[in-house]
Formats: structure tokens, sequence, C-alpha cells
């Protein structure tokens, strides 16, 4: 893949060098990343070869960046669609199957019909055979059991999941970043 300014994103790293997010992956465009590197507002770890300049200024396009001061991440994650699949790994709860997300519903554990409600402890990820086939009957009336216990997650058990789905693109200069748990080559 040919480096041009539209393919060239900048990781962005918290204060403490690790990324911002996982899933998705924090990455800010190199339009925002320069302009940040221009009023002082990162340390640029890696750069691309690539060079962009104004009449008085000239600079690197950044590769990663990371932020001087230390945003901290909030204490609980927002309750959203996304971040239930993310807490389920994209997969059925109740047949375990893996699925794009635009093939997931969430379905209510005690459905709504029945008083229950849309909250993490009563949502779960589900494939919409599973889903129609539990209908709006409780687990043990359709048969139809989740494989885990549907919890409220931390921000670090969303982030830990995220981990395990990389995006389409990764530039060379983010991996010591993303993936420091993997195992080394040895040399």
């Amino acid at each position: 893949m040919s480096v041009t300014l539209e393919n060239s994103p900048a990781l962005v790293l918290n204060a403490d060098f690790r990324p911002l997010s996982y899933f998705p992956l924090s990455l800010w465009s190199w339009q925002s990343a320069v302009k940040a590197v221009f009023l002082d507002r990162v340390n640029v770890v890696s750069e691309y070869e690539r060079v962009v300049r104004s009449p008085s200024w000239e600079v690197r396009v950044p590769s990663v960046i990371s932020l001087k001061a230390y945003v901290p991440m909030s204490r609980r994650p927002a309750f959203t669609r996304f971040n239930v699949f993310l807490r389920d790994r994209f997969s059925c709860q109740y047949c375990g199957g893996g699925y794009p997300t635009e093939e997931l519903t969430f379905d209510h554990v005690v459905p709504r019909s029945r008083g229950g409600k849309t909250v993490w402890t009563n949502v779960v990820t589900a494939c919409e055979p599973c889903n129609l086939r539990k209908g709006h009957r409780l687990p043990r009336e359709s048969r139809v059991y989740p494989r885990c216990r549907p919890v409220v997650p931390t921000n670090y058990q969303l982030q830990e999941n995220g981990r395990a789905f990389p995006p389409n693109y990764l530039h060379q200069s983010w991996c010591d970043f993303l993936y420091w748990d993997s195992e080394l080559e040895a040399s």
C-alpha cells in the first residue's frame, strides 16, 4: 500500500503510551495530527516518510502520537449496541456463532413484554435465527439459554476484547503499542 496523505492516519496514544481505544482504534487524520503537533498538544513518537509543508513550516506526517496530558477513562462504559456486541465478542450468546455486526441483534434475556429492562444485565448479543427462536419467552420456556450471564463490563474488559479485532489497516509503527503481549520473533 503506498503511503499517501489520505491513508496516513496517526495512532493516538494516551500519555501512558496506551491507545485511547482499541475498538474502534484511536486514529486521527493526518490533518488533526499535524495540527496537534503544531499546537504542541502531543509528542511525536513515530513518523511516516511523507512531509507536509507550509510557507514557513515543514513537518513529517506523524504515524504515532502521544497526548501530553493523560486522559482518564470514564469509569463505566456507555451502554450502546456496539459495546454489547464488543462485550460478547461479536458472537451469538445462544449458539456461539461469530457474525459481522450487520447480522447481529441484541436480545432481552427477560423480554420487555415480561418486565425485562434494557440494561447490561438483561441484554445479550444474538444472531437473528436464535433471537427469533427464543422470541418473547423466558430462557426456560424456550430452552434457549445464554452461554454467559450478561454483566456490566469494565472499560478494561471492552478494551481487551477490542484487541482481538484488529482494524483493516495496521501501520508497522503501530504494532509496538497495540500488541505488546504478542510473542516476539527470535533473531
